[in-house]
């Protein structure tokens, strides 16, 4: 439900999107989770859902509203929808502890899931128990950032496990060829996804590689690759 601005009443625990612009402070109360998927380019996110209550502030803690004509100088208009698209594409996205918290949970089972149904233990050639794989990420300190997805962070969690539990994963290897258009952008998600093992930038402008990656991982990784090059890409599984 949007909440309606009550000037001068308290607001506690509030996910915001926040930006600093021309030395002013300008914010908004939104859903997280939309906010997010919003300020990523989800099209499928309304700014009307996002926002839980249409109002531009400059401290909605304290329900002080911004000005309208401090709005006018520095986003060269008044309208909130406009002004709010800004905050979230180009601030940003403050979370409640409660909301991280519930954010780094559900990506923990995720990750423990993941390792149960592709790991090993090399000893007996059997999966860790998913209640000792959460023992061994309490044991190792492992942290799980809540604003990576968890697949993206399974390389690096399965690293620091292997510091007190024996884990041994089935590995693919895989060739891919990324046009020039879209090379740049899906750097992040291939490096953070595998381990590079080798790379060349053609002439064109275009990215050959061969990386390697948890099998278990293959269809999320496949899935991304073709989300994020819209199609255009060549793949092989070298082994």
């Amino acid at each position: 439900m949007r909440r309606e601005f009550t000037p001068g009443k308290e607001r506690a625990h509030l996910n915001l999107a926040r930006l600093k612009k021309g030395g002013e402070v300008f914010e908004v109360d939104v859903d997280p989770e939309l906010a997010m998927r919003f300020k990523k380019g989800d099209t499928s996110v309304d700014i009307h859902d996002v926002l839980k209550a249409e109002h531009i502030f400059s401290d909605t803690q304290k329900g002080f509203a911004a000005s309208t004509t401090v709005m006018k100088d520095l986003f060269g208009t008044d309208n909130v929808l406009d002004i709010a698209r800004i905050i979230i594409q180009k601030g940003e996205i403050q979370l409640t502890s409660e909301y991280r918290q519930q954010l780094r949970d559900a990506k923990k089972k995720r990750i423990i899931s993941i390792i149960h149904r592709n790991g090993i233990d090399p000893r007996t050639k059997m999966p860790h128990p998913m209640a000792r794989i959460e023992s061994a990420l309490e044991e190792a300190k492992v942290k799980i950032d809540e604003y990576k997805n968890a697949e993206d962070q399974v390389n690096e969690v399965v690293d620091a496990l292997r510091k007190v539990l024996p884990i041994t994963f089935s590995q693919k290897e895989i060739w891919l060829h990324v046009p020039a258009v879209y090379a740049p952008k899906s750097q992040g998600m291939i490096r953070s996804m595998s381990k590079l093992l080798k790379e060349e930038w053609k002439t064109d402008g275009s990215w050959e590689a061969t990386v390697e990656i948890p099998g278990g991982l293959q269809e999320e990784f496949f899935d991304k690759l073709n989300s994020m090059t819209h199609g255009n890409v060549q793949t092989k599984i070298v082994k």
